[in-house]
């Protein structure tokens, strides 16, 4: 199974991945971990399409951020939103950063804040005001 994580910065994507990493002995790729497969961005891209176009029993989870890694995505993916609200997410990259929330991270933070709203998803979870335990079992409850 094929299951795309698919959010902006600090929604719990990474941390759920973690989790399903650990729980259901995922494999996880996040972000551009794919050009890892390859000597080059082309080929490892090719790999990785090829890899998650395969039908499977194994659990392939991938970590997306940015809009532009959704091409790699079949059909078949099983595909979760991530979300939380603006101050949210503001509030959790400070606590990234020692406290301190840049005010060029705090733009790309508004910048990028809907991103994916308007993406089609089998699952949509909003991690505002869910502990990282609740969200873990809405999300392993939807993939049982």
């Amino acid at each position: 199974m094929i299951v795309a994580l698919i959010g902006e910065s600090c929604t719990g994507k990474s941390t759920l991945a973690d989790r399903l990493q650990r729980e259901k002995g995922a494999t996880v790729f996040i972000g551009k971990d794919y050009l890892r497969m390859a000597k080059n961005e082309q080929e490892a891209a090719k790999l990785f399409t090829e890899l998650l176009a395969k039908p499977t029993d194994q659990l392939l989870v991938y970590v997306i951020s940015e809009d532009s890694q959704l091409h790699f995505l079949p059909e078949h993916a099983q595909r979760i939103i991530i979300t939380a609200d603006l101050a949210t997410k503001k509030t959790r990259f400070s606590k990234r950063m020692n406290g301190q929330l840049p005010e060029p991270v705090c733009r790309m933070l508004e910048r990028n804040h809907g991103l994916f709203d308007k993406e089609a998803a089998q699952l949509r979870i909003d991690t505002s005001f869910l502990s990282i335990e609740e969200a873990a079992e809405q999300l392993l409850q939807f993939l049982s």
